[in-house]
């Protein structure tokens, strides 16, 4: 009867052992668990969140780039009819010496005459940084046709109205504002204006202003512009 009574003790107390080492083993690795929960949450959410940390905005340098260019671009009305490509493109004159370059642009075809009448070509191709106010097909036409012919043949007379065109340096538009200005013919030129608005002379307004060839910036008149003496 004792005996019985020890062997049941005995299993009574090999079941508790079991069950506290069990509970003893599920307490140890709880924490384990817990933590590599805690890990991984916090990898993922570092993972999702440090490409938004990390990626710095992208500064934007286009619009003064932008802003400059446009300064440097041709302005007024008669701009719209140079063609937009080849020689007497803005791109192809600007590679050009001037009188190449004016021979290239049709709406300049009266000029290049005059020009190769007086022989002037190779001088104002060979000029270094001029201004040359360029008088359009339609501003020689605003003369009276004999008036000229008559100085088309005049080749002395020719020379002095066509130099009187050319200023012996390279004039931006803000320089025409308020200026007064020395031309290869001796006699004084005058501007005035802002923004995009010129007016040279008396009455010669500007109608493409701020053309770049290889050796001169060229203002494209509406006026034939006549030395006062």
């Amino acid at each position: 009867m004792n005996t019985h009574i020890n062997h049941i003790n005995r299993v009574s107390r090999i079941r508790r052992v079991r069950r506290t080492a069990a509970a003893l083993a599920a307490v140890a690795v709880l924490p384990l668990a817990l933590a590599a929960c805690s890990n991984s949450g916090g990898d993922s959410t570092k993972s999702d969140s440090a490409p938004e940390a990390s990626a710095p905005a992208a500064e934007d340098t286009s619009a003064g780039s932008g802003d400059s260019a446009a300064m440097d671009q041709p302005f007024g009305p008669g701009c719209a009819s140079v063609p937009a490509n080849g020689a007497g493109s803005f791109d192809g004159m600007a590679k050009d010496p001037v009188a190449t370059a004016a021979s290239n642009n049709p709406a300049l075809s009266t000029l290049v005459t005059a020009v190769k009448k007086a022989g002037l070509v190779d001088t104002l191709n060979s000029a270094q940084d001029i201004t040359v106010f360029a008088p359009t097909d339609d501003a020689f036409a605003k003369l009276p046709k004999a008036t000229l012919d008559k100085v088309l043949n005049d080749k002395a007379q020719l020379t002095k109205i066509l130099t009187y065109h050319v200023v012996g340096q390279k004039l931006a538009p803000a320089d025409l504002e308020n200026g007064s200005f020395d031309t290869l013919e001796t006699s004084k030129l005058t501007t005035s204006g802002s923004g995009e608005s010129y007016t040279v002379g008396d009455s010669a307004k500007v109608v493409c202003g701020d053309v770049r060839t290889a050796n001169a910036n060229v203002y494209i008149v509406d006026t034939v512009l006549m030395p006062t003496a």
